[in-house]
């Protein structure tokens, strides 16, 4: 593989991309832009897909809010195809099969240039089964009105519009990356999510019964006419402590964490902590194996849709029978509580499909979390060459980067995998008893996990402005 990115260097250089700041950006510019790039999206996921049929059906509708798109909106693909290339570049990279060097100059074009490559490709691939698959269909009334009827022509419209919106939200992440605070996959994911909570806890309207979908709508209304809160309300009390549980958990384990001590090797006094985190990896592991199942899924439906049902079919775009029913995500009690509603399923295929989910997002966790950190260089070979280069040593062991890597080894990779497995168990209990706002239990992880580093780095920019000195020592400048 090396041979064939040697000669594809010109073209992954040449990727298009935001030009990278020049010289410290202020706090207060990252923050107008950050504040900015949020407004632009909640714009953005208003604009609706010209020429779209009413008819047409979401096949990402139970990822909806995790990949951070609006359906039928031009971000209808949301960072989905951001998130599928870096499946791919993590799986490679962690098999070792893509040999490119970040420490240098060089490779870090190359890795970027090819991260960018394939997010350009996948945009185009999760873009065509939408209209392949007869998911997306064009409105027959403004084929007939503007296109003469050729309704060729409007779906071909349809996929420029969503290969466009695939674009903007590229340029969109990498602008917040390079101006703004945190990355444009973590600001999307919090606004998507933290959106359709609120709406989980003071919609008015109703859907399956008389009575509100928001949570404190709903507890009024029943309360108001008498009805039994044991038949209308349990499951949302379920669901709004279940909630407030995983928001204590997460901020609780995000301040967990092994202090390695640090020394500077050339003056005296200054002392430092490296923290290992419980949760190493961060959260953001997950959205790599939810949209991994997301992906699996779509192919299973894209299948369905073309007549092959041998690996499952569908109603809609839910997984009724076959492998895709067993590999499809638990979303609440109503996919596993049979003694509470008929679910069409015996009770061994129900805890089969709940045994299946869990493995799939403990095993992958982990994995995944183990690809995180060598890609994000926060292994411990890279963690040992940063701690050496700015000056500092663990007091008592010999300054020697091996050395200081193989006692970084002892914590490093044991916490990484515990972090993914804790995670991923976390998860699955977030959705086997369901959230408020119809959100995943994993997309309330990634929320509540990424709002609490971003007011970590927040902080951490306000203090670097307060001292402007520490940028240099910290190498922010």
């Amino acid at each position: 593989m090396g041979a064939i990115l040697d000669r594809m260097e010109p073209l992954l250089a040449a990727m298009p991309s935001v030009k990278s700041p020049e010289g410290h950006v202020h706090f207060k510019t990252k923050l107008t832009w950050t504040l900015g790039i949020l407004v632009l999206y909640f714009i953005l996921s208003n604009i609706l897909i010209f020429g779209l049929a009413p008819t047409s059906q979401d096949i990402f509708s139970y990822w909806r809010t995790l990949l951070a798109g609006a359906s039928g909106s031009i971000i209808h693909l949301g960072i989905g195809p951001i998130v599928t290339a870096s499946i791919i570049l993590q799986l490679l990279k962690g098999a070792d099969l893509l040999q490119i060097d970040t420490t240098e100059e060089r490779g870090q074009v190359m890795y970027m240039g090819l991260q960018k490559l394939l997010i350009f490709v996948m945009i185009v691939v999760e873009a065509l089964p939408n209209i392949l698959g007869g998911f997306m269909q064009p409105d027959p009334i403004i084929a007939a009105q503007y296109f003469g009827g050729n309704t060729a022509l409007l779906t071909f419209l349809i996929f420029l519009q969503l290969c466009i919106g695939g674009l903007i939200i590229f340029l969109l992440d990498e602008v917040v990356t390079k101006y703004g605070i945190g990355s444009g996959v973590g600001l999307f994911i919090i606004a998507g999510i933290s959106a359709a909570i609120v709406n989980g806890l003071i919609q008015w309207e109703a859907v399956q019964d008389p009575y509100p979908v928001g949570f404190f709508p709903r507890l009024f209304a029943i309360g108001l006419s008498g009805a039994s809160y044991l038949q209308y309300f349990t499951a949302d009390l379920i669901a709004f402590i279940t909630t407030i549980a995983i928001f204590l958990v997460i901020v609780y384990v995000e301040s967990t964490r092994i202090e390695i001590p640090l020394a500077h090797t050339n003056v005296r006094g200054i002392r430092a902590r490296f923290p290992v985190k419980l949760i190493y990896a961060s959260v953001l592991p997950m959205i790599l194996v939810r949209v991994l199942q997301a992906n699996i899924q779509m192919i299973g439906l894209f299948l369905f849709n073309m007549g092959i049902t041998i690996f499952g079919t569908y109603v809609g775009t839910q997984a009724v029978s076959g492998l895709m029913w067993y590999l499809s995500p638990i979303n609440g009690p109503s996919d596993w509580a049979w003694w509470i509603t008929d679910l069409g399923y015996p009770a061994w295929q129900v805890l089969i499909r709940i045994g299946i989910d869990i493995l799939f997002m403990v095993v992958g966790g982990a994995i995944f979390a183990l690809f995180w950190i060598k890609t994000a260089g926060l292994d411990s070979k890279d963690v040992a060459r940063q701690i050496q280069l700015s000056g500092m040593h663990i007091p008592g062991y010999r300054k020697n980067p091996q050395v200081l890597e193989r006692y970084l080894d002892r914590y490093i990779p044991r916490i990484t995998i515990i972090g993914g497995v804790f995670i991923g168990i976390l998860s699955v209990i977030a959705n086997l008893f369901g959230v408020i706002g119809a959100v995943s239990g994993t997309g309330l992880l990634l929320t509540v996990s990424i709002t609490y580093r971003l007011y970590e780095e927040i902080a951490s920019g306000q203090l670097m402005e307060m001292y402007p000195a520490m940028r240099q020592f910290f190498g922010k400048e």
